[in-house]
């Protein structure tokens, strides 16, 4: 059966990132806390300092895998906007009242197969070589997040079903509570490989460790991400929402790998 491993993250990937405040001050209470999905750990921050470098306005971010952050939401967590990697954890918020509106997509996520430095699986990165070191017992550890919670976690199990590895690698499977801590796993030596979202593997910090190889979208359904605001959303919530569908945030998330509403995959 798989594993599943428990360590604590470095600063690098850490559960909840704090923008930095410029501008205008503002109390803490006064700045929204804006749930988002883990594979948005690197190209959110960045817009969000564009974002408070433009109106003075603070935002929270809390990251994690996007079916917890929609539990936390119906258990009355006070998040005020919600950027989730799957766009059904948002239509369910949606049949239960919770949102404005059915919110708008801003992303499509893509996978990798990524394998650390050091690994025998990085000489070769392909479905092939990679059925070739399941059938001869050399794959002992291999991440993925969470498919019941973690949307490219089930995007990953998806992939491997449709390449007929999905049973041969249960021995093996590690899994990450969400796609930052799989992350962790297929970098830090605890997995000798695994499947990541394409914008945390490109991210300098995380590329350096390791290779990767992007995986065709059509072997698994496509990760539409999906974002709304919550039906408590303040003032500066709104305005993120509407900075998040502005050419400066839509920059930003295609430099970080994201593939934009209406554009069409290469």
């Amino acid at each position: 059966m798989f594993q599943r491993l428990r360590r604590p993250w470095t600063a690098l990937l850490v559960c909840v990132l704090t923008a930095s405040l410029l501008g205008t001050e503002v109390q803490a209470s006064d700045a929204p806390v804006v749930g988002a999905a883990s594979d948005l750990q690197f190209a959110l921050p960045e817009i969000v300092r564009s974002f408070e470098a433009a109106t003075g306005r603070r935002i929270r971010l809390t990251f994690g895998a996007s079916g917890n952050l929609a539990r936390q939401i119906e258990q009355g967590a006070p998040f005020q906007m919600f950027l989730s990697a799957d766009e059904q954890f948002v239509l369910r918020l949606v049949t239960r009242g919770l949102t404005r509106d059915r919110g708008v997509l801003y992303a499509t996520g893509h996978l990798v197969l990524f394998a650390p430095d050091g690994s025998a699986l990085a000489d070769a990165l392909s479905v092939d070589h990679l059925r070739a070191a399941l059938a001869a017992g050399d794959v002992q550890r291999f991440a993925i997040a969470n498919p019941e919670h973690a949307p490219y976690g089930r995007a990953a199990r998806q992939w491997l079903q449709t390449h007929g590895l999905w049973e041969p690698i249960q021995p093996a499977l590690v899994l990450g509570e969400n796609v930052a801590q799989t992350a962790q796993f297929a970098t830090t030596g605890n997995a000798q490989a695994g499947i990541l979202p394409y914008s945390l593997a490109r991210a300098p910090q995380i590329a350096r460790r390791g290779r990767y190889v992007l995986l065709s979208t059509d072997d698994h359904q496509p990760l539409n991400q999906r974002m709304v605001l919550m039906r408590q959303a303040g003032a500066t919530a709104e305005q993120f929402y509407q900075y998040m569908q502005e050419p400066a945030a839509r920059q930003i998330l295609r430099r970080h790998g994201f593939l934009l509403p209406g554009e069409a995959a290469h």
